[in-house]
């Protein structure tokens, strides 16, 4: 393909392909600094990113009566993904549960979206409003954002499961994914396994 004089690739300098997921002393350290700043939002955002294992799309679509009654949080929800259109499950942490209804409380609403819009309470936050917000969790962190993004708090469970249980079959039905191939490919798991061979090497 030519390109024009002049022309600048939009992803020049910038690291592409899959974001890493966060690692336990990681999550840790987010979830620390949110409750210091006592950000009663992104702690249940953050949380629920982790535990949910949604796309962002889907998470920021969420409604409180999709995963509350009553002002009490359920042990487990369920979305339509946006991108697959298939149904998901997923179970929802006494953790998480504790943050999202304090978030509850503090919003006092019974209905309508979980992450409403700053302007627009009938409006879910956009998905550049979640991405930046994401961002400023990184960077409070100390993380380089270049190698984390939204997709990331996606990958994070799935692949510490993956890492303790061995169990692909069960990550795949998490994860949403139509075939195993597509969550051997998702987690990067020839690449991982490649790599800790050659590191048990010493040449």
């Amino acid at each position: 393909m030519a390109f024009q004089p002049g022309y600048t690739p939009w992803n020049k300098g910038k690291i592409i392909g899959q974001k890493r997921p966060l690692k336990l002393d990681e999550i840790a350290t987010i979830r620390s600094l949110l409750e210091m700043k006592r950000q009663v939002r992104d702690l249940a955002m953050f949380n629920l990113a982790i535990d949910s294992k949604l796309r962002g799309c889907d998470l920021i679509a969420l409604k409180i009566e999709g995963v509350a009654a009553g002002g009490r949080v359920r042990d487990r929800a369920s979305v339509m993904q946006r991108k697959t259109s298939s149904v998901v499950q997923f179970q929802i942490g006494s953790r998480t549960k504790l943050r999202l209804e304090a978030w509850l409380i503090l919003t006092a609403r019974r209905s309508g979206f979980l992450f409403p819009g700053k302007r627009d309470a009938n409006r879910h936050l956009s998905i550049r409003q979640y991405a930046r917000i994401v961002d400023a969790w990184f960077k409070g962190a100390g993380l380089d954002k270049s190698l984390y993004a939204t997709h990331t708090l996606r990958r994070t469970k799935a692949t510490i499961l993956y890492r303790k249980t061995g169990n692909l079959r069960a990550v795949q039905l998490l994860l949403g994914h139509k075939s195993i191939e597509n969550t051997i490919r998702y987690l990067g798991i020839e690449v991982d396994d490649a790599l800790e061979l050659s590191g048990q090497v010493e040449i």
